[in-house]
């Protein structure tokens, strides 16, 4: 692949970007902030594996491109609450699972808080933590942090536990798989994707980090179950899985966030 232009030169980064969060910026308002990235080729999930592999390799920490991802996230949970008319002050719930989707999704509960905005964070990992050092980083960031309350289960029956008052829910955010898995998802993430699914049927909004799970960004098919997001924050480039029908039904509007990928990154 050939980048025609240097993501990291024209798009400001979530992590420096104060207008993404300023007061009444919705969901249309932040599309057409990352419009130009927006309009970027397209990726399968395999070249955007290389391309994340050779950012690092060429010095961009995996922390550093987190930190952006997670921001990128926060900013479209407020934009989506703000459109869909959510209160501030109602929770969010944050269902990650143990890898760097999950990772996303912690950093963009310490971010909502700064916000003003409470979360439940569902760690999905029968560890206890996340098994990648850039995410488990995440994790600990949150510790004693007001505003954020952190629940990390192994178990099926405790994520079922959410069904219970979850239409009370100010939005649910999908950080649970980042790329599409074949066959039937198992506990404890099966009880988390049905979570998410009975949130929109009581019409709280469903925010998925990169993909919804489990939508494979490269084919756009699902697994079963499988997350229907109101909107997606997917990051770099557009992906071909969300770009089909099936793909394009299930993720709702896709935003594509610039995360300062280095532009010898992007070539194959």
């Amino acid at each position: 692949m050939t980048a025609s232009r240097d993501p990291t030169t024209e798009v400001p980064l979530p992590a420096t970007d104060d207008a993404i969060f300023a007061a009444g910026v919705d969901i249309e308002m932040l599309t057409e902030r990352w419009r130009d990235q927006a309009a970027l080729a397209v990726l399968t999930a395999e070249a955007m594996r290389g391309v994340d592999v050779r950012a690092q390799r060429l010095g961009t920490p995996g922390e550093w491109l987190m930190e952006q991802a997670g921001t990128a996230v926060a900013a479209a949970a407020r934009a989506l609450m703000v459109s869909t008319e959510r209160s501030p002050h109602s929770l969010v719930l944050v269902l990650c699972g143990p890898g760097n989707n999950g990772g996303d999704g912690l950093v963009a509960a310490r971010h909502l808080a700064a916000l003003g905005i409470g979360s439940e964070v569902v760690l999905l990992s029968s560890e206890g933590r996340p098994s990648t050092p850039d995410a488990t980083l995440n994790w600990e960031r949150l510790d004693g942090l007001d505003g954020v309350a952190r629940v990390s289960t192994g178990r099926g029956s405790d994520v079922a536990l959410y069904f219970n008052g979850i239409e009370r829910a100010g939005l649910v955010i999908d950080a649970l798989l980042g790329t599409g898995i074949r066959g039937p998802l198992r506990d404890p993430i099966r009880t988390a994707v049905d979570v998410a699914v009975r949130a929109r049927e009581n019409e709280v909004p469903v925010l998925a980090v990169d993909t919804p799970t489990s939508v494979d960004l490269t084919t756009g098919e699902p697994s079963d179950p499988v997350v229907r997001a109101d909107v997606t924050v997917t990051f770099h480039r557009p992906k071909r899985g969300l770009e089909g029908r099936v793909g394009k039904l299930l993720a709702g509007r896709v935003l594509v966030a610039p995360i300062g990928i280095p532009l010898d990154a992007d070539r194959a």
